[in-house]
């Protein structure tokens, strides 16, 4: 497997002899195991799974060139014994493990060294099965959308909309969702993260919906705004365009190379210059995977340079109290010349009459 090879080469520099997985969607990266208990232990030799006896047979199904451990002693006690057996002398751990799993380890008397990012660095670029996973949550997610949308109007609640995309996320095939979906109208759009309540939509409303489905595992994340047709729209129309232009402008800088705080750049001027850099306080985008929010950030704090294969989302924002908001959300993957929108639902302004 040629994770767990790249995983291998990095041991000499991170001074290891092997290392703990324990990150479930780490273990699943690495394993294919979808249950919520399990663990590796990896060395340039060997690779074992722990589990319990409850996930037996799924180990078995869904994991192949682990030797399987079904769990009869405490996980910690386990561990430390088949490490001492595989001769480890220094053994990684992944620093994201809770402080009391930590404390078990070191009660054993074992040399830890804690790792961070190991694994997560390794998911930042996507190969082609996690490609079609990825655009497969993608479209689930905008079918979804497309059947809920002719219900947003005049009238209906932040609450009933969410409920139904919900609904329509499921009926797609979506096993799970990758967070709470947010319905936010009128002023409570101007909240980039608002819950939905029983506010009951009315003219003039910007409605800012974000949400994400699910394929094999991994996650999409969108988001589009539509404006009901009412007076007093045409300032909420120039921050929609605003938006749009900050959204098309970062999508046009991804290329191999670029840093992702440049990318941040690109849209953040943008708004700034239009007079409302006050009021876009997040990041332009994150990476999406098996996590709804992982690496790279793409943000006046990312750290990394844009490569081949990262998927990560371009989701610029206005958001004024008392008016309302505006995001517009798309996800993309890296080419070799640029990047590719992955996401299909048209950008546009729409107003709902």
């Amino acid at each position: 497997m040629k994770k767990i090879e790249a995983l291998i080469d990095a041991f000499e520099s991170k001074g290891v002899d092997g290392v703990l997985i324990s990150e479930l969607r780490n273990v699943r990266y690495l394993s294919g195991f979808t249950g919520s208990s399990a663990c590796l232990l990896i060395t340039r030799r060997e690779r074992l799974f722990f589990t319990d006896f409850r996930y037996q047979e799924q180990a078995e199904k869904e994991t192949s060139g682990f030797e399987i451990h079904i769990e009869k002693e405490e996980r910690p006690k386990l561990i430390v014994k088949q490490a001492k057996e595989m001769g480890i002398g220094i053994l990684g751990f992944e620093t994201t493990a809770s402080y009391a799993f930590y404390r078990e380890l070191l009660k054993k008397g074992f040399r830890l060294k804690g790792l961070t990012n190991l694994v997560e660095d390794m998911r930042k670029v996507k190969d082609a099965a996690e490609l079609l996973l990825l655009q497969r949550a993608i479209e689930r997610a905008e079918q979804a959308f497309l059947r809920t949308k002719p219900h947003i109007r005049k009238g209906a609640t932040e609450i009933q909309i969410a409920g139904r995309l919900e609904d329509n996320l499921r009926k797609t095939g979506c096993a799970s969702l990758p967070f709470d979906i947010i319905v936010a109208s009128g002023p409570n759009s101007s909240m980039p993260h608002a819950k939905p309540v029983n506010r009951v939509m009315d003219a003039g409303d910007l409605v800012v919906v974000d949400w994400g489905g699910e394929a094999g595992g991994y996650f999409s994340d969108m988001t589009r705004t539509v404006l009901i047709n009412g007076r007093n729209v045409g300032k909420k129309k120039a921050i929609y365009d605003t938006v749009l232009r900050a959204n098309l402008r970062a999508i046009e800088c991804v290329k191999p190379g670029i840093h992702a705080r440049a990318i941040d750049k690109a849209a953040r001027d943008l708004i700034k210059a239009a007079g409302y850099g006050d009021f876009f306080g997040h990041g332009t985008g994150h990476g999406v995977g098996l996590d709804v929010h992982e690496q790279p950030r793409i943000s006046r704090l990312g750290r990394d340079h844009v490569r081949t294969g990262m998927v990560f989302t371009i989701e610029p924002g206005i958001y004024l109290p008392g008016l309302g908001g505006v995001r517009i959300e798309d996800m993309v993957s890296v080419t070799g010349s640029g990047c590719s929108v992955l996401t299909a639902l048209p950008k546009g302004l729409e107003i709902i009459h």
